[in-house]
């Protein structure tokens, strides 16, 4: 635009020269007519650039406010683009928050996911943690074939029913179980933990009532383990004050191997009118092959028990077909005047694929100022087949029984887990003057729902021979047992 402009002053100006010019040259050519000329045309020229500097002036303000114009309006798009981008993106977090809320992920200022059947809530830092715990128990049973009609019962029971809650706060972990049974409420698990690891291995340290590192069947839940009652080196390797005791507990652990250690007193529901008996106990487990295929377990544990003084006798009868039935027990005698008690006891066995089994072994012998010194024996030999394919749920880390993980859940429209089991169970306390034998030989079917649910059937056939009591002499026969339960 501006060239052609200069174009046209460029012509204006030289046509008005012409235009003056001719006409002075005409009447005029003195040097006197020639200066006014020139004068003349030298204001002209500089009006005339006056008028183009207006021209370009005016346009140069009219580009400017175009620039202006259009940079305000940019300006104001640029902030609508970043509003809707803004709505867009709230929209978006918004809708994300809400999936992961459904999905049990993060919501408001921490977690809540499924863990073990059960929620567990977490803290968006992970630091803590809580997840209510339960478990359900029904079992129904009979027995036939007893020369006693006493021991030929049949009747239901809740074997089980359990509430409570875990978790941790760092490092340092809770858990408590609360027990409904027989008419009966009594505290199991009620105990406090911390977690380390120095030089590298894992170790926790616990203080409070839990179950004692014992045995295979002694040392875990009964609810993980494949049949409805514990096993002979379970039940016969028991101290005075049971499964449960109140104190300290470690644990360490290794690549293939742990070892727990244990000092603790009576019961959490001990009367408090003597003193406790304090049991001293460790046990060891070590994996010499471990691989993707399965693993080999060897074990073995010892304790020594001091005894209270409010312990005036010792008299081990464990039930031998299911737990319903009371009057089907093996009778050990009662030992008086008890000064010293210990265990020990051995365990062997392994998995492979979809196959487990295991053997225990275990002596126990009980000292007396009035008798000689009586030893008690039991053994167990067991073994399983998940015929869907499963591995087995035995933790080769703590060497006791876990979840069993199910490939197809009936609860998501699979068949769930079957497992066929066995189990031959022997006791022997001959040694004590009065004490009897027996022996139960159990044929087990399970049918795992999910990994928190089940159905199991047990057949036991049975014998005891007692020389004290109401059932003396031999006697035989068989129970089945039937449980339906879910923990979480």
């Amino acid at each position: 635009m501006i060239p052609f402009r200069k174009t046209v002053l460029a012509t204006v100006v030289g046509s008005s020269l012409l235009a003056i010019s001719l006409p002075a040259l005409a009447d005029d050519t003195s040097n006197a007519a020639l200066m006014r000329l020139i004068k003349q045309q030298s204001e002209q020229i500089e009006l005339l650039q006056k008028r183009l500097a207006a021209v370009e002036a005016r346009e140069a303000g009219t580009a400017a406010a175009g620039d202006a114009a259009a940079a305000q309006a940019a300006e104001k798009k640029a902030e609508v683009d970043a509003a809707v981008a803004d709505s867009q993106q709230g929209q978006l977090d918004q809708m994300q928050a809400q999936l992961a809320q459904l999905a049990g992920g993060s919501s408001g200022n921490g977690n809540i996911r499924w863990r073990n059947g059960g929620p567990e809530f977490r803290s968006s830092d992970g630091f803590f943690t809580f997840q209510p715990r339960g478990r359900i128990m029904l079992d129904f049973s009979s027995t036939h074939g007893s020369s006693y009609d006493e021991r030929n019962i049949s009747g239901t029971a809740a074997r089980n029913l359990r509430l409570g809650a875990d978790g941790d706060i760092g490092k340092l972990g809770y858990k408590i179980d609360v027990d409904f049974a027989d008419n009966l409420t009594s505290v199991k698990d009620a105990w406090l933990s911390y977690s380390t690891r120095p030089f590298g291995l894992p170790i926790t340290y616990y203080v409070g009532n839990k179950l004692k590192d014992r045995s295979i069947e002694g040392s875990g839940t009964m609810s993980r383990q494949p049949f409805m009652e514990r096993n002979a080196v379970a039940n016969v390797g028991a101290g005075v004050n049971g499964y449960y005791g109140l104190g300290g507990y470690v644990k360490a652990y290794g690549s293939n191997w742990h070892v727990g250690a244990s000092i603790t007193g009576d019961d959490i529901d001990n009367t408090g009118d003597n003193s406790d008996s304090l049991m001293y106990a460790i046990r060891a487990t070590y994996n010499p092959i471990k691989g993707r295929q399965g693993f080999i377990h060897l074990g073995s544990w010892y304790y020594y028990e001091k005894l209270g003084k409010d312990i005036t006798s010792i008299n081990n009868v464990p039930r031998i077909g299911q737990n319903f039935n009371d009057n089907l027990r093996i009778s050990s005698s009662s030992i008086a005047d008890p000064t010293r008690d210990e265990a020990y006891g051995y365990e062997l066995g392994g998995v492979f694929r979809n196959f487990w089994g295991f053997g225990e072994w275990t002596r126990r012998r009980i000292d007396s100022s009035s008798v000689d010194v009586v030893d008690r024996h039991a053994s167990s030999v067991s073994a399983g087949w998940l015929i869907t394919g499963e591995k087995p749920g035995f933790s080769s880390r703590s060497g006791v029984w876990g979840t069993t993980k199910v490939l197809s859940p009936v609860t998501s429209g699979g068949w769930g887990a079957w497992e066929l089991a066995m189990r031959f169970d022997r006791y022997d306390f001959r040694d004590a003057p009065n004490g009897g034998t027996g022996s139960s030989n159990t044929i087990g079917l399970n049918w795992y729902l999910n990994d928190w649910s089940r159905v199991m059937l047990d057949y036991v056939d049975w014998n005891t021979n007692n020389r004290v009591g109401s059932y003396k002499g031999p006697d035989d026969g068989d129970s089945v047992g039937l449980r339906m339960q879910i923990s979480f």
